[in-house]
C-alpha cells in the first residue's frame, strides 16, 4: 500500500506436475490476509502446471504401502 498499489489480480499456483494439484492451506490465508488489508482483487487466475505426458507419480506400482 505505501508503494501505491492498492489492485491486484492474483496468480494461484500449487505444485502441479505429478505431484498434489490443489494449492496448500497456507494459499487461502495469504489471499483474505491480501483481501483484509485493503487490497482491491481484480481476478484470480490458477497456473498450476497441468501434465501432458503423465509421468509416473512416485509410490511404485503397489503404491504406498502403510
Amino acid at each position: 500500500k505505501e508503494l501505491g498499489i492498492n489492485a491486484l489480480h492474483i496468480k494461484l499456483r500449487a505444485t502441479g506436475g505429478n505431484k498434489t494439484k490443489t494449492p496448500g492451506p497456507g494459499a487461502q490465508s495469504a489471499l483474505r490476509a491480501l483481501a483484509r488489508s485493503g487490497m482491491k482483487i481484480g481476478r484470480i487466475e490458477d497456473v498450476t502446471p497441468i501434465p501432458t505426458d503423465s509421468t509416473p507419480r512416485k509410490g511404485g506400482r503397489r503404491g504406498r504401502r502403510l
